[in-house]
């Protein structure tokens, strides 16, 4: 993003500089809308999770429906290619961290719904916060291998990261049928 300036931005996506500043805090915020998005539609996976199912068979049925459709795929590979850059552009860090915190809110209500226990509930944030955490981590890990050192993951592998991910970060038995 070093080469990149405001003008370039406003030039591509065909608005004005003055409209990109009106908007974004900085050059880097300007990808922050498709990171929400990608983390968003991520997180609503979980809204489907049946309370009788484990994560890893959620997760095995559901992964496949986060990756169908063009766009979904184009924002996943911009996505990525993003977070692997976050080690050589540290500024798209505060990007990258905002639309985390914004799915681990929605993140939160799911696990209190799963739970039976209100989000306010500090176990029940922390639950969500490390389980996010976990993503997030297996999120720049497998982007950061497959951008930049063309690693090629498989759908099932990916899934069995995260899974295992929010099952060693959960600190509350959401991953687990709740009877």
């Amino acid at each position: 993003m070093d080469g990149t300036s405001g003008d370039d931005i406003a030039a591509a996506s065909g608005v004005s500089k003055r409209t990109v500043w009106r908007y974004f805090r900085s050059k880097e915020a300007c990808v922050e809308p498709l990171l929400l998005v990608t983390e968003l539609r991520f997180v609503a996976l979980f809204r489907e999770w049946p309370r009788d199912v484990s994560i890893e068979t959620f997760l095995y049925a559901a992964m496949k429906s986060f990756i169908e459709g063009e766009q979904a795929v184009r924002d996943g590979v911009a996505a990525a290619r993003i977070v692997a850059l976050l080690p050589k552009e540290p500024a798209l860090r505060s990007a990258w961290l905002m639309a985390c915190s914004q799915a681990e809110v929605e993140f939160t209500q799911i696990v209190a719904r799963r739970i039976g226990r209100s989000p306010d509930d500090f176990e029940v944030k922390l639950c969500a916060a490390t389980a996010m955490a976990a993503m997030r981590l297996v999120d720049e890990d497998i982007s950061s291998a497959a951008v930049n050192k063309g690693q090629k993951f498989e759908l099932d592998e990916v899934t069995e990261r995260i899974a295992s991910a929010i099952r060693a970060a959960s600190t509350l038995p959401i991953c687990d049928p709740v009877e």
